[in-house]
């Protein structure tokens, strides 16, 4: 349906001191703070993992060399979503001279439609991530205690019930620290950066950025500041749905991924018919993991 001029009968009366409405500001880019954007020029992309190599050998003299063999772990893969948003404007509200008018503020609002619709879909692989309902490659939710491994073992890279705070933070830079490759070894893991919804932003800026401990007496040093344990610092996202979680990205290469497959197009016409100008935008994306030790979570006590 069109947006006609009985929809916007105020625009056409004199005197009319303000339109307001659309032009709402929006948060930034937030999803580049979580994910590493590559193109796509297929429908979906998989990525597979690979074991690498157990640890090499003594070789004693005279004796043959010790062949070992990789293998493919588990694939990951992402499917792309279209996403899609248009409005019309009525030949009569064009002849009304509303044409200019309306088309610059729509416009703003299509762009702000999208963009959420974007955050969000970036926000929910975290928002998901701890159910067992949305699994990744290695058939494991993103937060998992039990990722597995091809010698075995597992790799933990959660928290189990754990609000934010000194003690929690400690432990997760300790664990991190902890992560072994599929075939066992130390991969010497570490934070990058804290990623909290706004009700724990006050929380994340007094453990990262004061000198002395937080709600102690004591004239301890902020061993996690002095130590530069979380050196990216923390962010906000606001489109975290749990305001007891938290996040925090890693230096594994590989892990959180948004691909584009089609940049975000902007795109208008004419109806014959009608006489309607059209507007819509439209893109193809999809967000996701392939290494899920790119990421640290826990999701809070409640």
């Amino acid at each position: 349906m069109a947006i006609s001029r009985a929809q916007l009968l105020k625009e056409l009366l004199p005197g009319l001191n303000a339109l307001f409405g659309l032009e709402y500001k929006t948060y930034g880019e937030e999803h580049k703070e979580i994910y590493e954007t590559e193109t796509s020029e297929r429908s979906f992309e998989e990525e597979t993992k690979l074991s690498g190599f157990s640890a090499a050998p003594v070789k004693a003299e005279g004796a043959a060399i010790a062949y070992d063999n990789a293998q493919e772990a588990w694939t990951a893969r992402y499917s792309h979503e279209t996403i899609a948003l248009g409005f019309a404007i009525t030949e009569e509200a064009v002849e009304d001279n509303l044409y200019d008018s309306l088309s610059k503020r729509y416009t703003k609002a299509l762009a702000r439609a999208m963009a959420y619709t974007k955050q969000v879909k970036a926000a929910s692989v975290l928002n998901n991530g701890f159910s067992s309902s949305y699994t990744g490659g290695d058939g494991q939710p993103l937060f998992s205690a039990s990722h597995p491994l091809v010698t075995g073992g597992t790799n933990s890279n959660r928290l189990t019930a754990s609000d934010l705070n000194e003690t929690s933070l400690e432990a997760a830079v300790i664990q991190i620290a902890g992560w072994t490759d599929e075939r066992g070894l130390l991969i010497a893991a570490k934070p990058g950066k804290l990623i909290v919804p706004p009700a724990l932003m006050f929380t994340a800026k007094r453990l990262l950025d004061t000198e002395l401990r937080v709600a102690t007496a004591d004239n301890d040093i902020n061993a996690l500041k002095a130590m530069g344990s979380i050196p990216g610092g923390y962010t906000v996202n606001h489109f975290l749905t749990d305001t007891n979680a938290w996040f925090l990205t890693t230096d594994v290469p590989n892990g959180m991924k948004h691909f584009v497959r089609t940049p975000l197009q902007n795109s208008m016409d004419g109806d014959f018919d009608t006489g309607n100008v059209r507007y819509k935008s439209r893109e193809r994306y999809s967000f996701g993991w392939s290494d899920p030790l790119g990421m640290f979570g826990s999701p809070g006590s409640s």
